[in-house]
């Protein structure tokens, strides 16, 4: 079972990896609109920026 990133709308973090491996996402918004993750309380916002570092190798 894949960690719980976005408790709002519990969205994993292998649902959010995906979606920014499968459509190129570059940004916490782009990955709010593709999964709603991050577009609850906001608390996430963080954590999906992490994601999206190590994925796009900043």
């Amino acid at each position: 079972m894949s960690e719980i990133i976005c408790h709002c709308f519990e969205v994993s973090r292998e649902e959010i990896e995906n979606a920014i491996r499968e459509k190129g996402l570059k940004t916490v918004e782009e990955v709010g609109e593709a999964t709603n993750a991050g577009t609850g309380c906001g608390g996430c916002q963080e954590q999906i920026q992490e994601i999206l570092d190590e994925i796009n190798g900043k």
